[in-house]
């Protein structure tokens, strides 16, 4: 018999897609992309390490030849893959309908180098009849989008890796450029700029509950005054906070906002004009990719990437058709669909009289796909799937469900009423007023679905606002007349929903790319959320500001709107893959971006100094300038520094704001001089916290941490050299040194590899010999300490319960099955349940170590001839700690091999010094040499190679758990 192997993406689509499919059908996943560009040195071939351009992963020279290699982690898999193509006797490769999927299949394709026949299959859903129907009409792999694709991936790997060492060497390390990363940035930081130049004006108008002589009542807001107009927000210059100089206006102080309302209560106010008009309001179009993220921000309140997750997860089920498109056309089976159920859920008047037929209007639109909706040719109800689906993915099903049905129903038809009104205060005034209202006769589409939005005011245009029958001539009272007091507001900051939206109207990206696009400028550090907004940090606004002096074209969005066009046009045949990046690349005579010899030029006018000087409004004339540094942000003026605080956003940074903080202990406060010594004692605040120095040099002798009961400002120096005394210590046992030390997670005994937790700071200097060998003789782990109490617990129904957790790294979430570290600035006591689902839902990880995971044994280190270690004094400059106990040369002849990668090794940083840990970053992380490291740390070269040998002892130890 036959056999067919079909490759899918996921696990949980190859387990639908098997339901579907008879027998000879083996269904198997690639578990995604089997084959990249290298991501580090350690991923290039053998045979093309010594070539220049492999750690590029192209060949320039060579019309950009991509280098592609299968990551480590799925070589096993694609062995499997090999055998299981070797038994086939036919191919079938169904990847997604989009350029990811063509491009995934023709990887498939290359590295399994099949010998039977290889079809390819698509379908838009995943249901038996499109599986069938697909199965049916197979294919070719479509070289023209893996062309596309192909391009895509070069273009972001030339602009990331070429743009990125210039943010590195110019603003700070770890920084990231992207195509569409940095324009998405940009949006970002352009809107924070209005606020931080903004201006409040204010004013001051009356709001007049009216009563008819039937008694009904209703609202109205005084317009006018004496015949003249009062100012609304719009006739106000945000840059002044004053009235435009073109604004014929009058603006009420509070004192005669209040006269005139003492003047106005009681009194008769007369209907001038009643205007009444009809209105209809056509349904919304079905749901794309980028209306979807919008829609599951505003009303489900998700991230993202976490509607992305549920919306993944219904495709892969068979629920909805495939997610990622920008297309708002519906097939003729969907449009039947969606009509048969609204005939059958709300009659025959709630239906649309003809099928309606949406056109994308968006740049850039691809109309060959569908647009979301529920998949089959009949829908199944929300209701219908309570018992099936998750929380997220229920709620999504709703959602997609309901915007889907409505699309088809009739329009909703109202009338809207337009009242002016007249009077006269007592203080002999006239006035004059307004009030409308809104009237729904017949709710239409509105019955199944209304859309959110980001404007709390607008959303009231779907809401009845009825206002009482007025006639001309009417008159009614004025029951209670209260003065409100209105201050102009700044632009709204961008929402994830908002930010897509800004993208998609500029025909940047793609419906594939805003979920990644969103979490790659949170991941780097360029934008936090606070509630659903986004901020951009300091460190986006130097970015942005070198991208825009100096690479205006990497983030102009016409520019990047046309690359999207370009990359169309390769994936419709109109345009080659190699002409299009030597263009971009080098240039072609004069054409193109040429983005290699832009870098040459302006390298050497990238004054990084004024890059990270950012200009603040309102801190002109007030001597302080705010600059990133390598290490942070911080404030300057003349030789007093600050750091900023991590959760101060941009436009929160006034000049009394800026004065209070450089009012605050700076740490570079001398404290005097150790007369053991003779070297000054200073302290210090940092950005990982409070500590003292010893030593004028750079760097210090030798630096100590605060305890949390320590004050800066009131630190004496008696109290400062008993912390430089630490590490302590304690005394031998069983040939062993003991020695007390302050780390990172607290005051601990350490001997040799062995260590036990002390349950104060203070005991560092009081415990005793005996004292310590009694807790080293106790287990090490539950010493009969009861593990600590959630500090919440989350609720939720139909999912295992959320908990918050204190750790080692600090509050956590986690459900059972998997962790998620809180960030800085998510606050353990203002989160709510929504948003630990949301973060657990994006950060999610299963812990190291996990049942039913074999851990990997560790190497054995390679041992050295022990030294005799002198005892140490309590405080010498020479002092010896636990780490440092082989000679330097030994060290240097035989250094501890690593056991572990660097991701193993990173969550234990914090066991390194603040220099260690920059030094350890700088060489391990953006693979920088010593030699090029040390000058910027202010070591010289030999000390920082010691440094770095004894860093990465630290952290293999403490991943080995010692």
């Amino acid at each position: 018999m036959s056999k067919t192997l079909v490759i899918v993406e996921s696990p949980a689509k190859a387990r639908t897609i098997e339901k579907y499919l008879g027998k000879g059908y083996a269904v198997e996943s690639s578990i995604g992309h089997i084959r990249d560009l290298p991501k580090s040195a350690a991923d290039i071939p053998e045979k093309y390490k010594g070539l220049a351009w492999a750690r590029l992963g192209l060949d320039i020279e060579n019309d950009f030849q991509p280098l592609y290699v299968v990551s480590p982690e799925k070589r096993q898999h694609v062995a499997k893959l090999r055998k299981l193509a070797a038994d086939a006797d036919e191919i079938i490769l169904a990847t997604d309908d989009d350029r990811e999927g063509e491009s995934i299949a023709w990887h498939l394709y290359q590295e399994l180098k099949p010998k039977v026949p290889v079809k390819r299959m698509v379908f838009h859903e995943i249901t038996k009849d499109a599986i069938q129907a697909a199965i049916a009409t197979p294919r070719q792999i479509d070289t023209n989008l893996v062309e596309a694709q192909e391009a895509r991936r070069a273009l972001d790997r030339l602009y990331g890796y070429e743009v990125s060492p210039v943010l590195w060497k110019k603003v700070a390390p770890k920084l990231s450029a992207g195509r569409v990363q940095s324009v998405a940035t940009r949006m970002l930081v352009e809107r924070e700029r209005e606020r931080m130049r903004f201006v409040s004006g204010s004013w001051w108008d009356l709001l007049v509950t009216g009563r008819t002589v039937e008694n009904a009542t209703f609202p109205a807001r005084l317009t006018d005054v004496a015949g003249q107009k009062l100012a609304v927000g719009k006739d106000f210059d945000p840059l002044t906070g004053r009235l435009k100089p073109d604004a014929n206006v009058r603006t009420l102080s509070e004192a005669e906002a209040r006269a005139l309302a003492e003047g106005l209560t009681g009194g008769t106010l007369t209907v001038i004009s009643a205007e009444e008009k009809p209105f209809t309001q056509r349904p919304y179009p079905p749901f794309i990719t980028s209306t979807l993220q919008q829609e599951g921000s505003r009303k489900l309140g998700f991230a993202a990437t976490r509607t992305m997750r549920a919306a993944q997860r219904l495709y892969e089920g068979g629920y909805i058709t495939y997610m990622r498109t920008d297309s708002t056309n519906l097939s003729a089976e969907a449009v039947t669909a969606a009509r048969t159920q609204v005939s059958q859920m709300y009659g025959q008047p709630y239906l649309s009289p003809q099928p309606r037929v949406y056109a994308k209007k968006a740049k850039n639109a691809q109309e060959a796909h569908e647009a979301i909706r529920p998949a089959g040719s009949s829908f199944r109800t929300p209701d219908s799937l309570r018992g099936e689906l998750g929380g997220d993915e229920w709620r999504l099903y709703d959602l997609i469900w309901k915007r889907t049905v409505a699309c088809q129903m009739a329009d909703a038809r109202g009338r809207s009423l337009r009242v002016r009104l007249g009077g006269k205060a007592r203080t002999g005034e006239e006035v004059g007023l307004s009030a409308s209202g809104r009237t729904i006769d017949f709710p239409g589409f509105l019955r199944a679905y209304v859309e959110g939005s980001d404007d709390p005011s607008a959303a009231l245009e779907d809401r009845e606002t009825p206002l009482p029958p007025l006639k001309e001539g009417q008159r009614v009272t004025a029951e209670t007349v209260k003065p409100e007091g209105h201050e102009t507001q700044p632009p709204a900051r961008y929402t994830e929903a908002s930010l897509v939206q800004a993208l998609e109207g500029a025909g940047i990206g793609r419906p594939s790319t805003y979920a990644s696009i969103l979490g790659t400028i949170q991941d780097r550090g360029y934008a936090a959320k606070k509630g659903q907004a986004l901020v951009p940090s300091w460190t986006a606004f130097a970015t942005s500001a070198l991208l825009e002096h100096h690479f205006g074209n990497l983030v102009d969005y016409d520019f990047t709107a046309r690359m999207e066009e370009d990359l169309d046009d390769i994936a419709g045949g109109r345009a080659q893959r190699v002409p299009y990046l030597k263009r971009f690349y080098l240039g072609d005579n004069g054409q193109g971006m040429a983005l290699r010899p832009l870098i040459d030029r302006q390298m050497g006018e990238i004054d990084a100094r004024g890059i990270a000087t950012i200009a603040v409004p309102r801190l002109e004339g007030s001597g302080i300038e705010v600059r990133v540094g390598r290490y942070g942000p911080y404030m300057q003026r003349g030789d007093d520094k600050a750091n900023l605080p991590e959760d101060l956003a941009p436009d929160e940074l006034t000049a009394e704001k800026a004065e209070e903080i450089m009012s605050r202990p700076s740490g570079d406060r001398p404290l005097g001089v150790d007369e053991e010594t003779g070297q000054p004692v200073v302290a210090r605040a940092g950005r990982y916290g409070p500590y003292v120095t010893l030593g004028a040099e750079n760097p210090p002798i030798r630096t100590a941490s605060l305890f949390p009961t320590d004050d800066l400002s009131t630190l004496s120096l008696p109290r400062a050299l008993k912390l430089l005394s630490l590490p302590r210590l304690v005394g031998t046992s069983e040939g062993e040194e003991v020695w007390a030390l302050n780390g990172k997670y607290g005051p601990y005994l350490k001997r040799g590899n062995d260590s036990r937790s002390l349950t104060n700071h203070e005991e560092l200097f009081t415990v005793t010999l005996p004292e310590a060998e009694a807790l080293f003789k106790q287990p090490r782990f539950g010493r009969g300490r009861t593990p600590a109490p959630p500090l919440s617990t989350y609720k939720y129904e139909g999912r295992a319960d959320i908990v918050l957790k204190s750790g080692r790294f600090g509050p956590y979430l986690t459900d059972g099955e998997r962790n998620a570290t809180l960030r800085k600035g998510e606050s353990e006591t203002t989160l709510t349940a929504e948003r630990a689902l949301e973060i657990l839902e994006e950060r999610g990880k299963e812990p190291k170590g996990k049942a039913g995971k074999p851990r990997k044994a560790a190497a054995k280190p390679t041992t050295a001839k022990k030294t005799a270690a002198k005892k140490a004094p309590a405080r010498k400059t020479a002092t010896k700690t636990p780490a440092s106990k082989t000679t330097k040369k030994a060290a240097a002849k035989a250094p501890a091999k690593s056991t572990f990668t660097w991701a193993q090794l990173k969550p234990h940083i914090g066991v390194l010094s603040v220099q260690e840990r920059q030094l350890v970053t700088a060489t391990r992380e953006q693979g920088r040499k010593v030699d090029d490291v040390a000058p910027e740390l202010g070591l010289d070269v030999k000390k920082a190679k010691g440094m770095a040998l004894q860093a990465s002892k630290k952290l293999n130890q403490a991943a080995r758990g010692e």
